[in-house]
């Protein structure tokens, strides 16, 4: 066990979200996974947040939870939910008795948001057909649509079927 190896370290105990956490460890892992989900295309402050509910024991965190852990406004908290709630990445539940929401993730939240795209992706084939309707398939912009309409076609049929495989890895492996 060295001090450089951040798997080996012993890490402090954090009474806040259970035995065994380091903040600063934990810290570190919402930072390095949100660039991550950054670099491929999620605002900054969305990845934040997500990485940050994500990393919760409880899998929630209230408005005021995150604006202090990520010090950030509140206002930059709620874009980032509007964000991650149109995503199916965070659903939004009332705490009982108060007015307050919490942001919660759950184990399936990835399945959630690759089945929304997988609507987007039926959208955007429906819209690339009248490209290729419109531009002619014989022209050099109406070949481009074509092979861009076969591409998500193929995405689209390989999704639903990749989705159906995860579920029966997903119910054949044991739970957590």
């Amino acid at each position: 066990m060295t001090e450089n190896d951040p798997v080996s370290a012993e890490p402090a105990r954090d009474p806040g979200q259970g035995p065994g956490r380091d903040d600063d460890r934990v810290a570190r892992f919402v930072e390095h996974f949100a660039a991550q989900l950054v670099g491929a295309g999620m605002p900054s402050m969305a990845a934040r947040v997500f990485a940050s509910i994500l990393s919760s024991d409880s899998g929630s965190m209230t408005s005021a939870e995150l604006s202090e852990r990520l010090k950030v406004s509140p206002a930059g908290v709620s874009g980032a939910v509007k964000y991650l709630s149109q995503q199916h990445m965070v659903t939004r539940q009332r705490e009982p008795g108060s007015r307050r929401e919490r942001y919660v993730v759950h184990g399936w939240q990835w399945y959630e948001a690759l089945t929304n795209r997988e609507a987007v992706l039926k959208r955007w084939t429906e819209a690339l057909r009248e490209g290729v309707a419109s531009l002619g398939a014989d022209s050099a912009a109406g070949e481009r649509l074509a092979e861009t309409l076969m591409f998500f076609e193929f995405v689209d049929r390989e999704l639903g079927d990749l989705m159906a495989r995860w579920e029966v890895y997903r119910r054949s492996r044991p739970q957590p």
